[in-house]
């Protein structure tokens, strides 16, 4: 049975995540945050996040350390948050006949389409994490897009595919409920047992999108700022200078960077903004 988690709904707000920062001394662990709506809802690189008024979810968790792990969770392990996250969506969609892949670093996609993004900010203290905010969108009863979302799909979307009646609309509230089970299970399993973060990972890798296959991709590390993808993170063949190269993943660090071999057998490893897919 589902577990009642106490989760605030909000009408309309700028950015669930900024609603949890501006409170972030007066909240406890684990409180979350929702809307119907966001203003000025954001993805990784500023990009923002546009989403169609109550069709689909939009949230964040508040992760304070101190009540959690105490001073042994370190700045260098803030990647295993991603994966939690990443894992958790994954489960989620899962439960409902959806298979998903994530995205490094923690994009979801469904074939070769994106059905949720997140943005998870960290605050560093002493060489440990005092407290995170993970933001989550996931697109559930959204089936129409506008054209400069790239490449997106919804719950909605995937379902409608198997089926030969139009699905009926999830219940946002109880979807949410169902995926804080998920999420805190994950926490429960992997954040409070010792050697919990490396099976975590392992986990992550098994669920990574593309991993071991060939594909191409752009080289940013020359590039000072790094590169400014499409709203969906995906790049096509044309349209900057950087180099073009064609590899595959082969793995992550335990610090959260891409390791990609190319057909040269060279070994690199990337960090956020250093490399581009190219659909």
């Amino acid at each position: 049975m589902t577990k009642k988690h106490d989760i605030i709904w909000l009408d309309s707000t700028d950015s669930t995540n900024d609603e949890l920062r501006r409170h972030i001394c007066d909240i406890d662990n684990l409180s979350v945050t929702a809307a119907l709506e966001q203003t000025a809802g954001k993805g990784q690189r500023g990009n923002k996040w546009h989403s169609a008024r109550g069709k689909n979810l939009l949230f964040s968790i508040a992760l304070k350390f101190d009540d959690l792990t105490g001073p042994h969770f370190q700045a260098y392990d803030q990647f295993s948050i991603n994966e939690m996250a990443a894992l958790s969506v994954v489960d989620f969609l899962a439960a409902h006949s959806i298979k998903a892949k994530i995205k490094w670093p923690n994009d979801i996609y469904v074939n070769d389409r994106k059905i949720c993004g997140m943005l998870i900010e960290n605050s560093i203290q002493a060489g440990r994490i005092a407290w995170s905010i993970v933001g989550i969108g996931i697109n559930v009863n959204q089936t129409e897009f506008s054209r400069d979302t790239g490449n997106p799909t919804s719950m909605a979307i995937e379902t409608a595919r198997d089926s030969a009646t139009a699905p009926e609309e999830l219940d946002i509230r109880e979807a949410l409920q169902e995926f804080m089970d998920i999420f805190k299970g994950y926490m429960n399993r992997y954040l409070h047992i010792s050697g919990g973060l490396g099976k975590l990972h392992l986990l992550y890798l098994a669920q990574l999108w593309r991993i071991n296959e060939n594909h191409r991709f752009r080289d940013y590390r020359a590039t000072p700022a790094g590169h400014h993808e499409g709203p969906m993170g995906i790049l096509t063949e044309t349209g900057d200078s950087a180099r073009i190269f064609r590899g595959k993943i082969t793995g992550v660090t335990d610090v959260g960077q891409l390791v990609v071999e190319e057909e040269d057998g060279t070994i690199s490893e990337f960090g956020f903004k250093e490399i581009g897919y190219i659909l």
